[in-house]
């Protein structure tokens, strides 16, 4: 009689755990928040976020193409006609010179060709036959911005003109300037088969951003006088930086002007402040008699970021609610009611430091993708879910939710053995 008793009070117990009616699952409206493959934004900006909002517009630019770009993230701040090919004159010579770091050392020995010396102004006056260190060359590259310096740096690193501008282009699309067509070294209006030698305002500065990377870049172009010899020690020359924005503004850490007759003058330059780092790239930018309007929209579009865009931390903790285990064995001292299990979000201490450049109205959103309930067994450390942070509909980074701890399966046995364990507790 009294394992009858038993058993029935233990198929009691499990039928009740079995039914979903009398398990205290959250609601709909508690759950949906968290529902699978559901998202939802913390951030009370949220709407506003999909928008670039800032308190103010940059004023009127002269540049028919401009870009204001986050140098630490690649993200366009701001852009007018950023993504229009327009020939880029000498602001051709940043790839110039970061292929030539990349692919020469600064004491290999440059000959001149005929081709390199025939270039037409702005010149070194370099004669065929007369040999130079690389690192000399490239100062007089991005200082004074000489042609025929720009085609024997070009020939020795690639064979030809020609060779050379196939790197030029197979690392324009490694950086991902798929609207870019290089077909000189020094910038010079010409065309091939390919098209006429153009960029973008957009993919412009995503050279810059690259080539500021490499602290010799910097150097380079951060000098403002340099002086050095051909290899013979016959002529000295002495080339003075053409870059006059270094001097204009507080924070200038390289730049690079052009001109042609079809490109008009351009520029290109960056800015680090209070560890903010702003590229801007003008093409387009008037044509004499106006020399000075790139250092008018170089100064609008720079003190525009500084105005309007700060760093903020990216990482807001997240949200995590306890969930439903369906079947899980309850806590401890009880033989029903609900089974849950918390949940936590793996990242490293050093992902809560994470910042980002952010405008007025600007908000980091939250999303999850969580579970509604589980089923038993749980393991401890078992990957449930994601949370998510975007900016814009950009995912910035994604981090893996795991559970907190185990929880075994609710069967049959166990419910035999807390009959037994109770009935005898009670004796």
């Amino acid at each position: 009689m009294l394992l009858c008793w038993i058993l029935f009070c233990t198929a009691a117990i499990y039928l009740d755990r079995q039914n979903p009616e009398n398990q205290a699952w959250k609601s709909e409206d508690e759950t949906q928040q968290a529902a699978a493959g559901g998202t939802r934004a913390e951030s009370e900006d949220a709407g506003e976020a999909q928008t670039r909002q800032t308190s103010a517009e940059p004023g009127q630019l002269y540049a028919l193409s401009a870009v204001l770009m986050d140098g630490e993230t690649g993200r366009v701040l701001y852009e007018k006609e950023g993504d229009v090919k327009r020939p880029m004159a000498s602001t051709t010579k940043v790839m110039t010179c970061i292929l030539a770091l990349e692919h020469s050392r600064g004491d290999e020995v440059v000959e001149v060709s005929s081709r390199a010396a025939a270039q037409p102004d702005v010149q070194l006056n370099i004669i065929e036959g007369e040999q130079f260190y690389m690192e000399d060359l490239l100062y007089s590259l991005m200082l004074k911005s000489h042609n025929d310096t720009a085609v024997a740096i070009a020939e020795h690193i690639g064979g030809s003109v020609e060779g050379f501008a196939k790197m030029m282009n197979d690392k324009a699309i490694e950086l991902g300037c798929t609207d870019t067509h290089f077909v000189t070294p020094n910038g010079l209006d010409e065309e091939d088969e390919g098209g006429i030698h153009s960029t973008t305002a957009r993919d412009l500065a995503r050279i810059m951003r690259y080539a500021i990377q490499n602290e010799t870049f910097l150097k380079i172009t951060q000098t403002r006088e340099y002086s050095f010899w051909d290899l013979e020690h016959t002529r000295q020359f002495q080339v003075t930086n053409a870059n006059a924005f270094l001097d204009m503004m507080d924070g200038v850490i390289s730049g690079k002007t052009g001109f042609t007759a079809d490109a008009g003058y351009c520029y290109v330059c960056a800015l680090e402040r209070e560890d903010r780092v702003f590229i801007v790239t003008l093409l387009g930018c008037g044509w004499p008699n106006h020399k000075t309007y790139k250092w008018s929209d170089s100064r609008t579009l720079l003190e525009y970021g500084l105005e309007n865009y700060e760093n903020r931390k990216i990482w807001q903790e997240p949200e995590l609610e306890p969930v439903p285990v369906r079947d899980g064995v309850p806590p401890e001292g009880k033989l029903n009611g609900e089974t849950e299990v918390s949940l936590i979000c793996r990242h490293e201490q050093a992902d809560e430091e994470q910042q980002l450049l952010l405008g007025a109205g600007e908000a980091v959103e939250v999303h999850y993708d969580l579970p509604r309930e589980l089923k038993a067994p749980v393991k401890e450390g078992e990957v449930v879910g994601t949370v998510e942070y975007s900016l814009n509909g950009t995912i910035l980074c994604q981090y893996p939710v795991e559970t907190a701890s185990t929880v075994e399966e609710l069967d049959f046995l166990w419910c035999v053995e807390q009959v037994f364990h109770r009935f005898f507790q009670e004796k």
